[in-house]
């Protein structure tokens, strides 16, 4: 419950903010039609030519009308060159030659991510090591203690195998002391959950070792992993001679063999010789040096690569925990045995090898199969491939017509282009074939996000969080806002393109915060749950307005709100084979929205022009809002009872995550009076408004001279108090539970600040507003393609550059989620019509669609 939701729009004119509520939805219809939309490139020459203008005509002297002009036509040069449709293109073929490198890279270079654990890779922190391309699962007690359940594990070696032993021991049982007696065996078992980790004392190859390894052969009950590794004792007794080598490889080649007999039942690991600090080894380990250890690891890996025969009788080699011990072993007490970290890193490893595959921990990555494909997953490809042919045959067929039912069409002899349109056969499977071109585009993304996510393309990495990843980004993202800031074209309260700005910094925020892993950080966790409550207190304050100001209470706002809200979520569940929950904001925007519907639109259905005429019903929507802060206290302060209403099926299918509705009830608590605050602040602003009490012209502040300063005053205290609360905060449960009930100061002081100062109103960051517009398609597609293993890693595009990567999935990451906004946008104009006849029958068969999505995936 770390990671934190992100910021959400639900991406509709009618959300627009209610000082400009009544243009924006008058224009709502002309908007949803897709021949009456201006293009990007349209908007952009109109708003660049308009902010131009006014910034020109604000200047007074020369000098700052060229700068101005230099700065503005810089950025439309910039834009003319760089036009989302051009980044959608590059984008495009980035994916495809990325997808054939990665995959000719495994094909030819080996894509065994159990290799790539024990092979190599990298420390991101004080040891916290990551392997190379795959993650890396922190295993705690009660997972090792079920992994290796009814198992024996056998450490065969030297006092650094011995080493490596303890380590992993003190992974199953934390408590365990190095109390061992030196240069003897030593046994570990945990009798309830029937597990055996033994130690056994063997400095060299040599006969002693192979009875033993014999041994086992003849064995019933043979050990389910042995890991084992000798040589700095031969150095040492044969004070580093080369004709030793040479025996050690011979005794190495006839063990091979019983090696490879026992790896047919058992996992065989050879752990590689670790490097030695030569200036801290004292005088009788002098003789081992850093060649001689080359040279017996070379043996090893020649003698037992040399003998194999079966691909089942492997014997893997741990060369990882040399390579974590070349860059820590200057720390070593002896010269000889690594730090205690260090060795941490191999034993996670080995734990890694053996038990991804059994427990399949979804950010352990290393050693793990692909899941098996499900059969709603099936039937999703299934559907996506039928649109593609159908559109495919629409394509000809609308061709063919084409060709046969009109003359050629004359020329314009200036422009040379066709002046008659389509005949009415053509244009209607031209109309026919959009919605299913909109959902081949939905297949081949998916596709992509199935590639990055499910299958066995890309690679992944584990998070590491330090104070400059996050903070470093958070600057620079802060300074481009700066750079693309604009006049407003309204300057009233809360307009659409703040919000919007709104919306898109605080998305931002939240990207960083998880692909840096910050929530490690408990000051930005805390205020990272403010953006979250703030976006909610948008949710509240948006919908309310349009209720109260239009009285729209009809099903086609509903539906659209709905469609738009969910439509990329259904999908994403049906091709990722995850519970809807899994992407918990959605489901809890989704709740809310309909709250505030039905608090609005029950009886007595009470809109501002039904209050101007008569002041009783203000008192009536006071008492609703009453109704709902009691039914959120009900649910909140009492488990049970929100346990219980969510639990019933098909309820319980939406809310459930592992069958469990826990995560919902910590969720829906956590911010469960932040829609309230919204709904309240809207009232109390409109009414103001209705008052004349406030001035929201250009340039003026919002109340008097003396009033404004005062507030600005305390809401400007209220910012940093609560900010030194949250840096100051000690335990994440304590900080939560006292988060919902003061998370609207420092909203409500952001809000005071931001729109008090009538300069302030007149500008905005048309680059966070840009975002803004998108986030929720951003806040979805993070999980799959910009992050990896749900969230729990970083996705990796470009091995090797962790910079380059983020640059080139992060482009990628936005032009997906631009191209997804427009299509879901398309498809809501299609799905969702105006008239209630037709509407009601899509409802219908939704509602079928998804009762039997529902019980396809009840036993799933």
């Amino acid at each position: 419950m770390d990671e934190e939701p992100l910021i959400v729009p639900e991406e509709h004119a009618e959300e627009a903010g209610p000082g400009e509520a009544a243009n924006a939805l008058g224009a709502a219809d002309e908007m949803t039609d897709p021949a009456m939309r201006p293009t990007t490139e349209t908007v952009c020459c109109q708003f660049e030519y308009s902010a131009t203008v006014d910034r020109l005509s604000a200047c007074c002297h020369g000098g700052a009308k060229m700068a101005v002009l230099a700065y503005s036509l810089g950025k439309r040069e910039i834009n003319q060159y760089f036009s989302i449709k051009n980044a959608k293109l590059l984008s495009f073929t980035a994916v495809v030659l990325l997808i054939a490198f990665h995959s000719a890279s495994r094909y030819y270079g080996g894509g065994d991510t159990c290799e790539w654990l024990l092979s190599s890779g990298r420390f991101l922190g004080e040891n916290v090591w990551q392997p190379y391309g795959c993650m890396m699962h922190k295993y705690k007690s009660t997972e090792a203690k079920f992994c290796l359940s009814h198992k024996s594990v056998a450490f065969i070696g030297d006092s650094r195998i011995r080493q490596l032993f303890y380590s992993y021991v003190k992974i199953i049982y934390p408590d365990y002391r190095n109390e061992g007696i030196k240069h003897e065996n030593i046994p570990f078992e945990d009798r309830a959950s029937s597990l055996n980790v033994n130690f056994f004392w063997y400095t060299e190859v040599n006969n002693s070792l192979k009875e033993h390894l014999q041994a086992y052969i003849e064995m019933s009950a043979k050990p389910d992993v042995i890991i084992m590794g000798a040589a700095t004792w031969s150095i040492k007794l044969h004070s580093g001679s080369s004709e030793t080598v040479l025996h050690y490889k011979a005794n190495i080649t006839a063990i091979a063999p019983l090696l490879e007999t026992l790896a047919v039942d058992t996992e065989v690991y050879w752990v590689l010789q670790d490097p030695v600090s030569e200036e801290l080894l004292s005088e009788s380990h002098k003789m081992i040096t850093n060649e001689q250890i080359d040279m017996y690891n070379e043996a090893a890996v020649s003698a037992l690569n040399s003998s194999k025969k079966n691909a089942k009788a492997r014997i893997r080699f741990l060369k990882a925990s040399r390579q974590a011990a070349m860059e820590t072993v200057a720390r070593s007490d002896d010269g000889l045995h690594v730090p205690e970290g260090t060795g941490d890193v191999g034993a996670m490893v080995m734990m890694n090898a053996v038990c991804n595959k059994v427990l399949r921990p979804i950010d352990g990555s290393c050693c793990q199969a692909l899941p098996a494909t499900s059969g709603l997953q099936k039937l999703t490809a299934i559907a996506f491939l039928a649109c593609a042919a159908g559109f495919l045959a629409l394509h000809v067929l609308g061709y063919r017509r084409q060709r046969k039912s009109r003359p050629p069409a004359p020329v314009d002899v200036e422009c040379g282009e066709e002046k008659k349109k389509p005949g009415s056969a053509v244009a209607a499977a031209l109309n026919s074939r959009g919605p299913l071109l909109a959902l081949c585009k939905m297949g081949l993304i998916m596709a992509y996000f199935y590639l990055c996510d499910r299958a066995d393309v890309f690679m992944k990495e584990q998070k590491f969080y330090t104070h400059s990843t996050f903070f470093i980004p958070l600057i620079y993202m802060f300074v481009l806002g700066i750079f693309y800031s604009e006049n407003s074209k309204e300057t009233k309260f809360l307009n659409r393109e703040q919000t919007d700005e709104w919306k898109g910094w605080m998305q931002l925020v939240i990207l960083i915060y998880h692909i840096s892993g910050a929530s490690a950080f408990l000051p930005v966790y805390m205020h990272v749950r403010v953006l979250v409550a703030a976006y909610l207190f948008q949710t509240g304050y948006g919908h309310f307005s349009f209720f109260w100001l239009k009285g729209d209470f009809g099903l086609y706002r509903v539906c659209q709100v709905l469609f738009r809200l969910n439509f990329l979520v259904v999908v994403l569940c049906l091709v990722m084979d995850r519970p809807y929950q899994f992407y918990y904001f959605v489901p809890l925007v989704t709740f809310w929205f309909v709250v505030v519907y039905a608090t609005m639109a029950l009886w007595p259905q009470i809109q501002q022009k039904k209050a101007n005429a008569s002041g009783i019903w203000n008192l009536g929507i006071l008492m609703k809002l009453l109704g709902l802060l009691v039914f959120i206290c009900v649910f909140a302060y009492s488990q049970v009872f929100f346990e219980s209403v969510f639990s019933v099926w098909p309820i319980s299918k939406l809310f459930e995550l592992k069958g469990d509705i826990h995560e919902w009830w910590f969720r829906w608590k956590l911010d469960r009076f932040a829609v309230i605050h919204g709904m309240v602040f809207a009232f109390m602003y409109l009414a103001l408004q209705k008052c004349q009490l406030l001035s929201e012209g250009k340039g003026e502040p919002l109340f008097s001279t003396r009033v404004s300063n005062f507030l600005i005053f305390v809401s400007v205290v209220s910012f940093m108090t609560y900010s030194i609360w949250a840096s100051s905060c000690k335990n994440k449960t304590e900080c939560n539970k006292m988060h919902p009930y003061i998370s609207v100061v420092q909203i409500l002081a952001f809000v005071l600040i931001r729109n008090i100062p009538g300069y302030a109103r007149s500008l905005y960051s048309s680059f966070f507003a840009w975002f803004g517009r998108i986030s929720l398609e951003l806040f979805i597609c993070q999980y799959h393609i910009w992050l990896a293993a749900d969230t729990k890693g970083i996705l990796v595009l470009v091995p090797g550059n962790p910079s380059l990567n983020i640059i080139v999935s992060t482009f990628i990451f936005v032009c997906v989620a631009h191209e997804i906004s427009q299509i879901t946008n398309d498809l809501a104009q299609v799905a969702i019509p105006k008239e209630n006849g037709p509407l009601l029958k899509r409802m219908l068969a939704m509602g079928v669609f998804l009762a039997v999505v529902l019980l396809l995936s009840r036993d799933h």
